[in-house]
């Protein structure tokens, strides 16, 4: 017997997600609650200048109470692409924008509680383009050489999942960069 979807409700709506709660019955017959954030999605993406450099994004990040160097990401508007999210959220954050983004995947982001689906993109061909950062977002632009974002990554520099996943599916494509 499959899990059977018994009844969905939700508990709680923000600004980024909303959090619902389902009841399920397990193959075994028995019942079970799991609550659920539901997120639109999101892009992450590693811009590679010219120089072989990576530009990370350095903010605060309350939840673990620290500084934390980031790829830059960010979460889809309503009905916008992931690719138009790339091009935005880049420019938001990093103040460049890419003549090429190449999708290179996506993952879940945390699939045992949550719906949100991150797409990656590499972004190559940057030029000076800055849009608006959003009101409630503190950061700076670092840019890394390649090599050491690889190193830092190894070292456990970079305690960021999304950041790491991504340079996982990235991991070829910046290989022949190096």
């Amino acid at each position: 017997m499959p899990f059977e979807l018994l009844r969905s409700e939700s508990i709680y709506s923000g600004r980024a997600f909303t959090i619902r709660r389902d009841t399920l019955r397990l193959p075994d017959g028995r019942e079970t609650r799991i609550d659920i954030v539901e997120h639109v999605g999101s892009v992450i993406i590693l811009p590679l200048d010219a120089n072989g450099h990576l530009l990370f994004v350095r903010q605060y990040r309350h939840a673990a109470g620290l500084d934390l160097l980031e790829l830059p990401a960010g979460t889809l508007d309503e009905g916008e692409s992931p690719e138009a999210c790339a091009r935005r959220e880049i420019r938001e954050e990093t103040g460049m924008a890419a003549g090429r983004l190449e999708p290179l995947g996506g993952f879940y982001l945390a699939p045992g509680y949550s719906t949100e689906y991150m797409h990656v993109y590499l972004a190559t061909d940057l030029r000076y383009d800055p849009l608006e950062a959003d009101a409630d977002e503190f950061l700076s632009v670092e840019h890394v050489p390649l090599a050491e974002a690889l190193a830092m990554c190894k070292r456990g520099e970079i305690p960021d999942a999304k950041s790491l996943a991504a340079f996982l599916l990235a991991r070829e494509h910046l290989e022949k960069q190096k």
